[in-house]
């Protein structure tokens, strides 16, 4: 018989916490996205400076710090989750896979990207509130994405992550997409032709932003899958809902970061539109534009991991399948 006293006793010793089939949520190449998150987060620090460091010194500064804020921030909560990855990941290897741990390690790492990048911008910037705002609003956001990285099953997070960082870097591509698209959908002289071809420019980039971020987090799920069933053919397999939360999870970061700029940037984006009645404009039709993109980048993004996803399932087996023949 093949059911002996000792068979599960066996496979259950066979199945033992220190074999990766207990990690079905191994997340890879956590090191290689924490480096590219820190590039971008530079990348961001240093442009911003740039930018402010040329503008004439008053008004023209604080309104470009306004503008520029979004892109720091988001670039912060990034990095923090990123590098909050790699350090969970590292620590669940080399002490166990337990969550208290993996929390800490993620609050930690969060912690310490958000001091560097505080550090960094009130030791490259000029001494003002504005940069005070800034550093502090950029330090909370690494912080809070430590906390998201934190989570039990970080191959879904790494695949926010993976996606969130590649629809960032769409966004800065797109822009040098804008002028001919604003030609090609009929922008003229009249402001009507103008603020038309505005939201139709606006439009596509938010869904080809979507459809970026759900082929990146479905690629680095179908990756994490076939890492973790080559270590544990007997892997758990992520189902559904983690595909929907990854395609989904860099439309929330960017609703998350519009959340995090309205609530530390409030002095910094009330200050820039209290300047004139054209920058109050300006800062509330940005503002509605980063809502209604982080809308668009969530369900779009969703929607294409769901149906790549489905697009795996095989048939489902009949019930009037003949049986095995070994089973008679």
């Amino acid at each position: 018989m093949s059911n002996q006293p000792g068979s599960s006793t066996a496979e259950s010793i066979d199945r033992s916490p220190e074999q990766p089939a207990g990690r079905t949520g191994y997340a890879p190449g956590t090191p290689v996205l924490a480096v590219l998150a820190l590039g971008w987060l530079a990348a961001m620090l240093w442009s911003t400076r740039e930018a402010i460091h040329s503008a004439a010194v008053g008004l023209t500064a604080i309104t470009l710090s306004a503008f520029a804020l979004p892109g720091v921030i988001s670039a912060a909560l990034v990095a923090g989750a990123a590098v909050a990855l790699a350090a969970s990941e590292l620590a669940a290897r080399r002490l166990g896979d337990r969550a208290a741990l993996r929390f800490a390690a993620a609050i930690g790492a969060g912690m310490l990207v958000g001091l560097g990048t505080a550090l960094a911008i009130n030791l490259t910037y000029a001494d003002n509130a504005t940069t005070n705002t800034i550093a502090g609003t950029s330090a909370a956001a690494a912080i809070i994405g430590g906390a998201l990285a934190g989570a039990r099953t970080p191959a879904p997070v790494g695949a926010v992550v993976t996606a969130a960082l590649g629809t960032l870097l769409f966004v800065v591509l797109f822009s040098q997409a804008r002028d001919p698209l604003f030609d090609l959908f009929g922008a003229g002289d009249s402001q009507a032709s103008l603020v038309g071809a505005a939201k139709w420019v606006s439009r596509t980039e938010s869904l080809l932003g979507g459809l970026v971020a759900g082929l990146l987090a479905f690629g680095y799920l179908t990756w994490a899958r076939r890492r973790a069933i080559r270590h544990a053919p007997d892997a758990t397999a992520p189902r559904w809902p983690a595909y929907l939360l990854a395609g989904a999870g860099p439309g929330l970061l960017l609703l998350l970061t519009e959340v995090i700029i309205r609530i530390g940037g409030r002095t910094l984006l009330d200050l820039a539109g209290a300047l004139s009645e054209a920058d109050a404009v300006a800062q509330t039709s940005m503002g509605t534009s980063r809502i209604d993109n982080g809308i668009w980048v969530l369900f779009v993004g969703a929607l294409t991991t769901v149906v790549l996803f489905g697009r795996t399932l095989g048939p489902t087996p009949r019930d009037d399948d003949p049986a095995d023949p070994a089973e008679d």
